[in-house]
């Protein structure tokens, strides 16, 4: 039990991490800035920091542990394929909607597009963020991919998808740096004013979300249990994970010694079998 209630303590803080970082940012724009809205001006502008902490850090973050949940260990693969693949496009598409208007005030209000690092590497995020969309899509929900492309692509799926969360959160606190730069003249960003203050915390929590998303998902021991019964048949009896892993993935352990068991088993009476019809020949 005990590796069960370090999983779900590290999913609840995880959880609350980033529940309380979308009501920091909704709290920002809302407070200390001018509200949302769709006019072209910096109302529509407070879109970007919104939907890019909702969609591209909170809900990748969860598609990204979604395997990790107990409660769906007793669902189909492909079902948890499909949530998975449904959070992170309900993610793009949040996302797209976030550049848009970033894109329309700067237009409406004559700044220049993509002349800042924060841009540059927020825009990459995207695109690499969309083609992982369309591979793992392509290589794990289309049923006519090999399975052989398929394992050979896993590795890659998983480090690009970590990869490109840590990212966007990196970019995310570039971004709301550069917004208080900007946005705070009297008294300045280096004076510390209550909305800097505000917004540094919820740089901390952001960070704090990526750090518990992080973990969760590089636990070999808090796997879900097929993926992880098959790791310990590849390793023939598993190692350290699996004698440490609790008492769910202990017991994965026991039921693969035991088919191993019964495999060795079946293998020394065939070959009883085999000698003494050779006795007979002879």
């Amino acid at each position: 039990m005990e590796e069960w209630k370090k999983l779900l303590l590290a999913l609840g803080s995880a959880a609350a991490a980033g529940l309380v970082s979308i009501v920091l940012v909704l709290r920002w724009v809302l407070s200390f800035r001018e509200g949302l809205g769709w006019d072209g001006g910096p109302a529509e502008f407070n879109w970007h920091p919104v939907l890019t902490v909702v969609g591209f850090i909170f809900l990748q973050g969860m598609a990204l542990v979604v395997y990790r949940l107990p409660w769906t260990w007793g669902r189909s693969k492909l079902v948890m394929k499909l949530i998975h693949a449904g959070l992170n496009l309900l993610a793009f598409a949040l996302v797209v909607v976030a550049l848009v208007a970033v894109f329309d005030f700067h237009n409406s209000a004559n700044i220049p597009n993509m002349y800042s690092l924060h841009s540059w590497l927020g825009l990459a995020a995207v695109l690499l963020y969309g083609l992982q969309l369309v591979l793992g899509i392509g290589m794990f929900l289309v049923p006519v991919t090999p399975v052989s492309w398929r394992a050979a692509f896993m590795p890659l799926h998983v480090y690009s998808g970590l990869f490109i969360f840590c990212s966007v959160i990196a970019v995310a606190l570039m971004g709301i740096t550069e917004k208080l730069i900007f946005g705070l003249s009297n008294p300045k960003y280096k004076d510390s004013p209550p909305e800097a203050v505000f917004v540094n915390v919820l740089g901390v929590i952001l960070v704090l979300f990526g750090a518990l998303i992080l973990w969760i998902v590089t636990r070999p021991s808090w796997k879900r249990p097929s993926d992880q019964l098959s790791h310990i048949l590849h390793t023939r009896g598993g190692g350290e994970d699996s004698i440490t892993a609790g008492p769910v993935l202990s017991q994965l352990s026991e039921e693969s010694e035991d088919i191993r068991r019964r495999s060795n088993r079946k293998k020394t009476c065939r070959c009883k079998l085999k000698e003494l019809c050779n006795r007979k020949t002879y």
